[in-house]
């Protein structure tokens, strides 16, 4: 039998991630290409979903999510963000990827158009070809990052629904400046297009700098769908506890999608991340220390090793340039090092329409504990070594 598999459907296979994941199992590598962070979960989140099951709350959630949790989301985004969200506003999602594919559903009609800009997390091409969608790439310039202004402009078309923004950005770890963030905004209002905005990464912030979303920005927040999730700032993407909000008219076209996805979320999780949010400001910044000390120890470890790579000002990863060790071709050698190495990274050519952007660029993550990142360093010098 052919593959049943929709036709708009069957140019996606299985996740680079998934792939990747499989292939550190097998080899027993030191997984540093999948997001997952290794950190640990603040306990007190633990012992609140506990008790929340304890206090008999295992029945279906209000499809909105929890009152507690929507409040909850709306004073954090006062307290870190500067804004003021009504707790009407705000619908909670099964994790982030929830949020990001029933807005792309709710919005996008068959036939229009998404811009994304490239790097991009691959479920949002995915999410537009389930809504029957084409996705108008964007490239940022590597390894500088830079949006180019006059290419994000020729991608707009009188066919634009929507312009799909990630920052801090997976996978460079850039930060979309306020004149980028302005420059879009502009563009989407002129074309009468949503800003859908990823800002999972909003608590990785290093250096002393603080995250800017597009809601933040005068020119963009009128029409701004904003989208984070508990997973990266407490270390439990296991449980799928994500958020979006914005203008009321535009949340409840998500949420009448998402009553007929998912429907609710799990519920004794909600009490807890919203507990988890109202956490002391030492919580975060302690986070974002952590990761920073990491993320020092992976760049100078991978410099060593014989790669090119900057130093990223938010997020998870570090984006290795590996053609000083002679690779030509970043997704092949990710396949092979699992075996050879004993490591794991994700291809940047995962993350773009043409893979001639980024041949030889390897994301490694820095969401793992110090030990992990300084064997992965390890194993990947003695590989060097032994290619001579």
């Amino acid at each position: 039998m052919d593959t049943p598999l929709v036709a708009r459907m069957q140019p996606f296979g299985t996740s680079i991630f998934a792939e990747m994941t499989q292939r550190a199992v097998a080899a027993d590598a030191v997984n540093l290409g999948q997001g997952a962070p290794d950190s640990g979960t603040p306990p007190e989140l633990v012992q609140w979903a506990h008790e929340a099951m304890l206090d008999g709350r295992n029945q279906y959630p209000p499809f909105l999510g929890v009152p507690e949790l929507r409040e909850a989301i709306a004073a954090h985004q006062q307290r870190f963000h500067g804004l003021a969200v009504d707790p009407a506003q705000v619908l909670v999602t099964v994790g982030a990827t929830e949020a990001l594919t029933a807005s792309i559903l709710a919005l996008v009609e068959s036939g229009e158009e998404v811009v994304v800009i490239e790097p991009a997390y691959d479920s949002y091409a995915a999410a537009v070809a389930l809504a029957g969608g084409v996705v108008r790439p964007v490239p940022l310039t590597l390894p500088g990052c830079e949006l180019d202004l006059d290419a994000l402009e020729a991608a707009f078309s009188e066919r634009t629904a929507m312009v799909v923004v990630n920052t801090p950005h997976n996978p460079t770890g850039a930060q979309l400046t306020r004149e980028e963030l302005a420059a879009i905004g502009r563009l989407a209002e002129r074309h009468d297009a949503v800003i859908l905005s990823d800002e999972v990464y909003e608590h990785l912030v290093y250096d002393g700098g603080a995250h800017l979303g597009p809601a933040m920005v005068p020119e963009c927040a009128e029409r701004t769908l904003t989208v984070s999730s508990a997973g990266k700032t407490f270390a439990v993407t296991g449980w799928k506890v994500g958020w979006v909000h914005g203008p009321q008219p535009l949340v409840d076209a998500v949420a009448k999608v998402k009553q007929f996805t998912t429907f609710g979320v799990g519920t004794p999780l909600q009490p807890a991340v919203a507990k988890g949010l109202a956490l002391p400001d030492a919580v975060f910044t302690e986070l974002a220390a952590t990761h920073q000390r990491r993320r020092d120890l992976l760049v100078e470890g991978l410099r060593g090793v014989g790669f090119t790579c900057e130093t990223p000002p938010a997020g998870y990863f570090v984006i290795a340039d590996a053609a000083p060790l002679g690779v030509t071709d970043a997704l092949a050698w990710c396949r092979a090092i699992p075996d050879e190495a004993g490591v794991v990274g994700v291809p940047v050519q995962a993350f773009c329409s043409d893979p001639a952007h980024a041949p030889t660029l390897v994301r490694f993550g820095f969401c793992k504990p110090e030990e992990s990142i300084t064997e992965g360093v390890r194993r990947l010098a003695a590989w060097a070594e032994r290619q001579g």
